[in-house]
């Protein structure tokens, strides 16, 4: 692929508009991730009270997911993205005004998380599956590409931003900045015009299309299989890497450190969507498994050993497999799964996925507790390998080719406005 061709969503003027949100709205998010778990660790230092705070987020978010689908299945995603963002923006700027005034208790953080979660459940699948309806088929990776490109540069910078206001003028500041970024991604998304939605010759009926949705999910193998998976290892990443590791952090290589590692990470991320925008991506869950198996190692590291250098040098290396399996597992879906069902078939993938984040985010403190923090994390990498192991003992997940480019006919250049 030619870089004038890994360019060319970029001059489709939707595309365009989309693009503009997801980056103004990724650079407070990537902040914010950050600043939420040292804001946490200020007011009680305890990773099972920041665990709770992030489970506050994940339990709701997990529970509208389906319902979440059916509504981006059935309404304009543009407009269903842009109530997801603006209830984004109030609920996250509470946060901010509450951290600032010094008046935040873990409470006041769980229930709004518990608000900011639910409005992210129900734009979640709406986000996932908008793209197909912006881009022609054949400029679907490096729609994909380019996307990741805004997502990992800003996690490259933002982390590192984000300690930088915790260490300087405090952790509400980069708060207050993801809240407005959500706004203006709302903003931002209003030129976007869609192509209205054909009507199915049905009344609308959330529970018939959530039974359709499941069907068509459990029909396909490397699907349900690939997600049953991530239910397991997003369950150990959030409790070894993201609860665990802000704490381990604080009492070794500190916050500034940590924000070190988590850019490295997405330093790997940034490159190997560079390389994504011009390399044809074949077999892409068996690429996209094997580089997810590389998160394993820097779990093993902060267990074992967390040293800057080699966290940084091991967090750059996962970061690169796992952009590499969220370019294939985008590819996958969107290639092979048809526009009317993309959404459900995303929220069930999500919830899936996501179910048992928030186990991990309230056990790994006392795991840690009660057993210490190396045996945690040691058993943890060794459980993460296993995992994808067994993902790929399924034919359907190695052997998924990359769809024909004409498969689905490609969207117009400027779709007719669907008012949303």
């Amino acid at each position: 692929m030619t870089w004038s061709g890994a360019l060319a969503p970029l001059r489709n003027r939707n595309f365009a508009w989309y693009f503009s949100s997801r980056f103004v709205n990724t650079l407070g998010n990537m902040m914010a991730s950050i600043a939420l778990a040292f804001a946490v660790l200020d007011i009680t230092d305890s990773p099972t009270a920041l665990g709770q705070v992030l489970a506050a987020h994940t339990i709701p978010m997990v529970a509208l997911l389906l319902y979440g689908g059916v509504i981006a299945d059935r309404f304009p995603r543009t407009l269903v993205l842009q109530f997801s963002n603006v209830a984004s923006a109030l609920s996250q700027g509470a946060i901010a005004v509450l951290v600032l005034a010094g008046h935040a208790e873990i409470w006041m953080l769980v229930v709004l998380s518990i608000v900011h979660g639910a409005v992210s459940g129900i734009g979640f699948p709406a986000m996932a599956s908008v793209l197909p309806q912006l881009v022609p088929r054949s400029d679907l990776q490096p729609a994909n590409a380019l996307i990741s490109l805004t997502r990992n540069g800003m996690m490259v910078l933002g982390p590192t931003a984000g300690a930088l206001l915790v260490v300087t003028v405090g952790s509400g500041w980069a708060l207050a900045v993801d809240a407005g970024t959500w706004l203006l991604a709302a903003l931002l998304l209003m030129p976007v015009t869609i192509p209205p939605k054909e009507s199915a010759g049905e009344p609308a009926d959330t529970m018939r299309e959530l039974r359709e949705g499941w069907s068509f999910f459990w029909a396909t193998p490397w699907l349900w299989t690939v997600v049953v998976g991530f239910g397991v290892l997003n369950l150990i990443h959030a409790g070894a890497w993201f609860t665990l590791g802000p704490a381990i952090a604080d009492d070794t290589i500190g916050r500034q450190g940590w924000g070190l590692v988590l850019s490295a990470e997405a330093a790997g991320l940034l490159i190997t969507t560079v390389v994504l925008l011009r390399v044809r991506l074949e077999r892409p869950l068996l690429l996209g498994m094997l580089g997810v198996l590389m998160m394993a190692p820097p779990m093993l590291i902060l267990g074992v050993s967390p040293h800057l250098v080699g966290l940084v040098v091991a967090a750059f290396v996962a970061g690169a497999g796992t952009e590499v399996f969220g370019m294939g597992w985008n590819l996958a879906m969107q290639e092979n799964i048809e526009d009317r069902m993309l959404s459900r078939a995303y929220s069930y993938d999500a919830l899936g996925s996501f179910v048992a984040i928030p186990i991990g985010q309230l056990a790994y403190g006392p795991l840690a507790v009660a057993f210490g923090f190396r045996p945690v994390l040691i058993a943890s990498a060794v459980a993460y390998v296993a995992v994808v192991a067994l993902v790929l003992c399924s034919r359907s997940v190695r052997t998924l080719p990359r769809a024909p480019v004409d498969v689905r006919e490609p969207v117009a250049e400027e779709p007719a406005p669907s008012g949303g």
